[in-house]
């Protein structure tokens, strides 16, 4: 089973780099090969505030103490936990390694400079979770903390992994039910851009330090007032409800509401069990959102081009016209004021003919550059109009392609083979109709992953 999908992991991944990937490349619609993503095994990626009961979660999962775990922040690095089939010592290494490995899918992580990689590590363990999967734990998010204070950009690197990752959980405790700024900002603004939502799943963790029911309401009233506020929905997402079963708790200290509810453990274990079903579904949407968005971005391109076309000929056609016709004017006034004879009417045509030449040529050499580069300025002010955006989609997918679009634009200076832009569209066309539609169909065929 597992083996299968791997296979077929394998074949959707070769359809972004045969397909995808040398057209993106070539427009700039993305400066690495959209393949890189998600060439890596399926991640698992955690985020929650500090204490929040991360690593606790982890070394539960791995059947072993790997993590720092305390009630104070412990661990101010993003930890990359992957399988090692040896069996013995954990294996570590500097971030760097990550960062310049082709194997792994982080090398646009470079871009957060050196005291990023001081914070970013892998570690290699055998654990049977981890066949499969790969785990990536995150520094707890804090209340007052700036990009000065760490050194890099947080909320950017959280983008990056949330894009890759198949799956990401957020966990909240008790005392602090979704109330940190960072986790706000992560909700808010961050994660939608990077991910979509059916790849996050909320758990509040560590219940038991709710003292009775009454604590344990007022919390979980928090968490949903709180996440109503940061995601912006007015329906709330299921939350998790989560402790750990190896604290070391007497039997009278014990809370008597958690007799009255389950605890969700095993289904998050679950469901970080089939990331790899969920890598093959997101692989087919990963496929299908970008032969969309190069389709888009391929179809403005086209309308600036063919825009750009229509106002060169008219431009020539007018300067010929113009051209010619004060040629004709001046030839008729010479012949008509009597300077010239019939003896001479091959030197006035001449005469005119320069003319009409010179005034050509100052239409191609001067008036022509400077209407296509105001044309060029007026495009780049008012991008919106190359396209149609009357539908939601469109314009979720128009948001994703108008900056590499302008970007586009500006560094080839509007100068481009329309064929070859029409070419690739058609090819990306088939690839949006054609392979994501067999890529799903594949993946339906597949049972689903225990």
């Amino acid at each position: 089973m597992a083996h299968s999908l791997d296979s077929l992991r394998s074949d959707l991944v070769d359809i972004v780099r045969t397909r995808l990937t040398p057209i993106a490349l070539k427009y700039g619609y993305s400066r690495v090969p959209l393949e890189d993503k998600i060439k890596w095994k399926p991640v698992v990626l955690i985020l929650g505030n500090y204490s929040s009961g991360k690593s606790t979660l982890i070394n539960e999962l791995l059947g072993m103490d790997l993590q720092k775990t305390g009630q104070a922040p412990t661990d101010d690095s993003f930890t990359v936990i992957t399988h090692q089939e040896a069996s013995g010592a954990v294996e570590e290494r500097d971030g760097m390694v990550l960062l310049n490995d082709p194997q792994y899918p982080f090398a646009h992580l470079k871009k957060q400079g050196q005291r990023f990689a001081s914070h970013f590590r892998l570690k290699k363990v055998r654990a049977p979770i981890l066949e499969n999967v790969a785990i990536i734990d995150t520094p707890g998010m804090l209340d007052s903390v700036a990009e000065k204070d760490r050194g890099y950009d947080y909320q950017e690197v959280v983008a990056e992994l949330a894009s890759i990752a198949d799956l990401i959980l957020i966990l909240f405790d008790p005392h602090k039910a979704g109330t940190v700024r960072e986790t706000y900002e992560s909700l808010r603004l961050t994660l939608p851009k990077a991910t979509s939502e059916d790849r996050i799943l909320f758990v509040l963790n560590r219940i038991d330090e709710c003292t009775n029911l009454h604590d344990f309401l007022r919390v979980y009233g928090t968490l949903c007032w709180n996440l109503s506020q940061m995601t912006g929905r007015k329906d709330i997402p299921p939350i998790y409800l989560t402790h750990s079963e190896h604290r070391d708790l007497n039997q009278r200290d014990r809370p008597a509401f958690l007799d009255q509810l389950r605890n969700q453990r095993e289904d998050i274990q679950q469901a970080i069990r089939n990331a790899p079903r969920y890598r093959l579904d997101h692989l087919s949407t990963y496929i299908e959102s970008h032969s969309e968005r190069l389709g888009h971005f391929l179809e403005a391109l086209q309308e600036y081009g063919r825009m750009r076309r229509n106002l060169s000929l008219k431009v020539i056609m007018i300067g010929a016209a113009v051209a010619l016709l004060t040629g004709t004017v001046m030839y008729g006034i010479l012949w008509q004021s009597g300077i010239i004879t019939d003896s001479g009417a091959d030197m006035a045509l001449i005469l005119a003919s320069v003319v009409g030449a010179s005034i050509m040529g100052l239409t191609l050499l001067w008036f022509y550059p400077r209407i296509l580069n105001r044309f060029h300025e007026s495009s780049l002010a008012s991008l919106p109009l190359l396209t149609r955006l009357e539908q939601q989609n469109r314009q979720e997918s128009w948001d994703q392609v108008e900056a590499p679009l302008r970007q586009y634009l500006i560094d080839s200076k509007g100068r481009f083979s329309l064929y070859t832009v029409r070419s690739d569209a058609r090819q990306i066309k088939r690839a949006s109709e054609q392979i994501a539609k067999e890529a799903r169909g594949r993946i339906t065929q597949q049972p689903v992953y225990e």
